[in-house]
């Protein structure tokens, strides 16, 4: 008997958000997800592998469309980094004006400056390009814009760079779902945990 896997039968607040995603193409879905933080290109690839545990992308089956979804993972992945470096110092600027903002930037800058300072420093938008294409949660394309401004890099070089990243991550993850989506997340879960052993 197979599993009923629908929102519906998805218990707590899940059901509401698998039927507004289900509401829009699927297109769109990869593409906003892979906007998000933390989440972004790496995440959106793992997710559409294991979709059948979730919910289905219609018309991009696993592992069938793995070149639209690629495509559009980039895509999505993209579209906020430009703002970002544009337009990161002016908010900045702008949340400061409250104490908490000020004091949460100034822990994430020094945290930011002290672990990626001596990478950058000597390697520069090679760096960052690696920083970016490593395929882990705190390593995307999001911190790597964050990194660009703290550095003082150049918006057209890091772009670029990052762009680069971008694709390299997302070959290495389609790569890994291909062979199998549990591997993909057991290898993800085991180098985030080793780095964030190393951090402490």
């Amino acid at each position: 008997m197979k599993r009923d896997t629908s929102a519906a039968a998805v218990g707590g607040p899940v059901p509401w958000v698998l039927a507004t995603l289900s509401s829009f193409p699927p297109a769109l879905i990869v593409i906003f997800i892979s906007m998000m933080p933390i989440v972004e290109l790496r995440g959106t690839i793992l997710l559409w592998s294991v979709q059948d545990s979730v919910f289905t992308l219609a018309g991009l089956p696993y592992p069938d469309a793995w070149l639209e979804v690629y495509v559009l993972a980039v895509i999505g992945n993209l579209i906020p980094i430009p703002f970002l470096l544009l337009f990161f110092p002016r908010v900045e600027k702008w949340l400061r004006r409250w104490a908490m903002f000020d004091r949460f930037f100034n822990r994430l800058f020094a945290r930011t400056r002290r672990k990626a300072s001596a990478s950058v420093e000597k390697r520069g938008s090679l760096a960052l390009l690696l920083f970016v294409a490593i395929p882990l949660p705190i390593t995307g394309a999001w911190t790597g814009s964050l990194v660009s401004y703290l550095f003082g890099l150049d918006i057209q070089k890091s772009f670029i760079f990052i762009t680069m990243g971008v694709l390299i991550a997302g070959m290495i993850m389609l790569a890994m779902v291909l062979i199998s989506p549990w591997l993909a997340l057991a290898v993800i879960a085991v180098f985030t945990a080793v780095l964030l052993a190393l951090g402490r």
